[in-house]
């Protein structure tokens, strides 16, 4: 409900803009134009809660029921432990060409990396725009969940053929609930729209992966 919510608002957002910039249109001469009170012409349809009907109120009025959509320290925290998360399943995967077995591990391994690689550069980005990395803990990587030891590190790197294609997808599957566990996590704490969007397609791509993993 939080999801939909949060997508009915950013509708109502896109509303005000689009009044702002017709009011800006409106006054070509580059002088305020003087506006009457608002009417159906110039209001915005603001979404009500659920089984509460739709209403109108003015551009002003709009901004400030907008939901202050600033990254919080979940946010913060849960993006900073994801990108390191993701680099040790970099570390993973490309062990495989070389020691994997099975040709179906292999083009996993593949999948992963290529689905991560982009994932790490666009959160790497979204800290960047959002001032930087953040103190909230993200320093302790032992506690997240998922992340393997440096023995099993050490193991898979040693194995080779079945050996390395059982411990690999062992380590995968665990690898990538912990990452599920994180973003579910971050979608009740966390208050930007831009990680919830992260933490969703982590959720739907590492759970479809979870999936084929246990099939193999």
């Amino acid at each position: 409900m939080l999801i939909r919510h949060r997508r009915a608002v950013a509708a109502a957002s896109l509303s005000v803009l689009a009044a702002l910039a017709l009011g800006a249109c409106e006054s070509g001469s580059g002088e305020a134009a003087p506006r009457p009170a608002a009417t159906g012409a110039d209001s915005v349809v603001v979404p009500g809660r659920p089984g509460e009907p739709a209403r109108r109120v003015s551009p002003e009025e709009a901004a400030r029921l907008l939901p202050d959509e600033r990254p919080n320290g979940a946010d913060f925290r849960y993006v900073q432990m994801m990108v390191v998360h993701h680099r040790q399943a970099l570390t993973m995967t490309a062990l495989a060409p070389e020691r994997a077995g099975s040709p179906q591990v292999r083009k996993v391994a593949e999948r992963i990396a290529a689905a991560q690689q982009p994932e790490i550069g666009a959160m790497e980005g979204w800290l960047r725009t959002n001032g930087g990395p953040r103190d909230q803990g993200a320093h302790d990587h032992h506690a997240m969940p998922g992340m393997a030891t440096e023995e099993q590190l050490a193991r898979l790197r040693a194995a080779k053929g079945r050996a390395f294609d059982e411990l690999f997808l062992e380590l995968m599957v665990t690898h990538h609930e912990g990452a599920v566990t994180m973003a579910a996590e971050v979608l009740g704490a966390g208050n930007n729209v831009l990680v919830e969007e992260m933490a969703n397609d982590v959720i739907a791509q590492q759970t479809a992966e979870i999936n084929r993993m246990r099939s193999l």
